[in-house]
């Protein structure tokens, strides 16, 4: 079981965020199941935690969390390689390319901070 229901992320302009993500996040198995003017609800279709971007609902700007990262678990290596390789065609600036991490045995990662400045990245734990 996941420790986590879902993710959510706040965008001022949800359209450009939709647009993003709904190619993003191919690489990984999720896809939009619900969208909205104001919100686009992630799933890998099993019933795992939900990712979501939204407008937030107290009506104020969208803001970027300190020290907030948003971690995808991927199916594989070439998946994070796909996953940060979209995301820079996308508009998203690179905060570490794909490659091996050393705080755990066989991690692999990439990182991003998407067009709305959060920091999103994917992991993979298989080995090679």
């Amino acid at each position: 079981m996941s420790v986590f229901s879902h993710v959510t992320l706040g965008y001022d302009d949800v359209a450009k965020a939709k647009a993003f993500y709904n190619d993003v996040l191919k690489p990984l198995g999720l896809a939009s199941t619900t969208e909205t003017d104001t919100l686009s609800v992630y799933s890998d279709g099993a019933g795992g935690p939900l990712f979501i971007v939204l407008k937030p609902s107290n009506g104020q700007p969208a803001s970027v969390g300190n020290g907030l990262t948003v971690a995808f678990l991927a199916p594989s290596r070439a998946a994070v390689d796909d996953f940060h390789k979209r995301a820079l065609a996308n508009g998203a600036k690179d905060e570490g390319a794909p490659g091996p991490r050393s705080f755990a045995p066989n991690a692999y990662a990439a990182y991003f901070r998407d067009t709305g400045g959060h920091k999103i990245c994917a992991y993979c734990y298989k080995p090679e």
